[in-house]
């Protein structure tokens, strides 16, 4: 057993080079509160968190006895839709999100999302060029998600230039 990881440092703000381990998970699998998972090297870790977390690939499992797990997006089944300008990919993004489906939108403006028939056809006749692959699907976590758990412990936060607290 490697350990109980009781906290998680987003990628890019912990010591990678201190890991022992690593951890692959899909994207349901990434939102956790409290599971036994099994390393990349056959491992036990117990996650223990105060709150369920999703995790990032890159982001650091910290084990209560001072080490550190590294989260990896595992490779899955997506499908890419890409557009041939800025117009076709709004009015894409409208489509898909009209259906209420995880989309993950890559840096060239491609639209992930999870390889659905349904939508694959659905985008084609939309005139999207689609790529079905498996790679990590890493989607967007919605303009609440921030909000609303901040929100659930007591938290302020802005609307249009004003902020205020919410007593819930």
């Amino acid at each position: 057993m490697v350990g109980r990881a009781t906290s998680v440092l987003k990628a890019g703000n912990w010591p990678v080079d201190q890991a022992s381990t690593s951890v692959t998970l899909d994207y349901d699998d990434r939102h956790r509160r409290r599971i036994r998972l099994r390393t990349d090297d056959d491992r036990a870790v117990q996650l223990d968190l105060d709150d369920a977390t999703r995790l990032s690939d890159g982001d650091g499992l910290v084990l209560e006895n001072g080490g550190f797990v590294r989260v990896v997006a595992a490779a899955e089944a997506v499908a890419d839709l890409r557009c041939h300008g800025l117009v076709e990919t709004a009015r894409m993004a409208w489509h898909v999100g009209n259906r209420h489906i995880p989309v993950e939108v890559l840096e060239d403006g491609t639209l992930r999302i999870r390889d659905d028939h349904v939508i694959v056809e659905m985008a084609e006749r939309l005139g999207a060029h689609v790529t079905r692959l498996r790679a990590p699907f890493s989607p967007e976590p919605g303009a609440y998600a921030e909000a609303s758990e901040a929100n659930a412990h007591g938290a302020s936060h802005g609307h249009g230039g004003h902020g205020h607290d919410h007593d819930h």
